[in-house]
């Protein structure tokens, strides 16, 4: 079933003109019944009723809306034309917004790639682009998709560790863009049969579940921890050898191997140390 785009005739002119149909119809009664004549008086009735059955013809599309016309169950066409429109008054026209809209899912409780449950949600921005699919193709296009986003966003979650452990990885906390166009697609695939169109989806909430919160956030503590150590280490060392290389080149002191690992030793403890040192001055020599 696809779209069919159908004119329509300009509701005013039409109005207009049988608001003066009625008008001769009402005249041509009252001529009938001052001239006694049942033929007059049965025309005017009989046109009258035709006039006013037209009046179901009538129908308003507002921008960004369309009609979708259909004659005893059988698809006529799609009417888009804005204002007060006139078609054959036996079309059944159901109105359909074409304008952008979105929600916000429920947080499910789903299991991420490494089997850590988690709490996740997203929020979905769509469009009918066809109107008749959305009308012909499923049962009711607005709950097909709430229920199509949310399947989409349980089977993504799915496919993704809540966070990344190696390098060049994808999870779903750190690669926002990866995961949004993953999830995009995911949902517009579910949904093209029934002529939607899925402009953007993004997460908007994103926890582990409570049960087991509190142990996640020890290991991410604990894995920051690390990281930030290994770059202390990394920076410590360069600015050792460093030294070491300026005293020897300048000739400042001449060390031999046990003061020069002493000397290590302090300087790592020194630029290491989570607090700052506290010097000792020696006096005396340093043999």
């Amino acid at each position: 079933m696809k779209e069919n785009p159908l004119r329509s005739q300009s509701g005013i002119p039409i109005l207009l003109l049988i608001l003066g149909a009625l008008v001769a119809c009402v005249l041509l009664m009252v001529l009938g019944v001052r001239s006694q004549s049942a033929g007059l008086v049965i025309l005017g009735l009989f046109s009258g009723l035709l006039l006013m059955i037209s009046f179901a013809g009538f129908y308003m599309v507002e921008p960004n809306q369309a009609a979708v016309l259909s004659l005893f169950g059988k698809y006529i066409g799609t009417a888009k034309d804005q204002g007060l429109r006139w078609n054959n008054p036996f079309f059944g026209a159901r109105k359909i917004s074409l304008r952008v809209r979105n929600f916000e899912s429920s947080k499910l409780k789903v299991n991420d790639l490494e089997g850590n449950p988690i709490e996740i949600g997203a929020v979905i921005v769509w469009q009918v682009v066809d109107s008749a699919e959305a009308v012909y193709n499923v049962d009711d296009f607005e709950s097909f998709v709430h229920i199509q986003s949310e399947a989409a966003l349980r089977a993504m979650a799915t496919s993704y560790p809540y966070d990344q452990h190696d390098e060049g990885k994808v999870s779903l906390r750190s690669h926002a863009a990866e995961i949004s166009k993953h999830l995009t697609d995911e949902i517009h695939d579910r949904l093209a049969t029934a002529g939607i169109n899925v402009v953007e989806a993004r997460i908007s909430h994103l926890a582990y579940a409570p049960e087991i919160a509190q142990a996640m956030l020890q290991r991410q503590q604990a894995t920051a921890i690390i990281a930030a150590r290994t770059k202390i280490v990394e920076g410590a060392v360069s600015m050792v050898e460093m030294a070491l290389d300026e005293l020897s080149k300048r000739k400042v002191v001449e060390l031999d191997p046990e003061r020069r690992a002493a000397m290590v030793s302090n300087l790592l403890v020194v630029l290491c140390g989570e607090r700052g040192t506290q010097p000792i001055v020696n006096a005396g020599s340093i043999y």
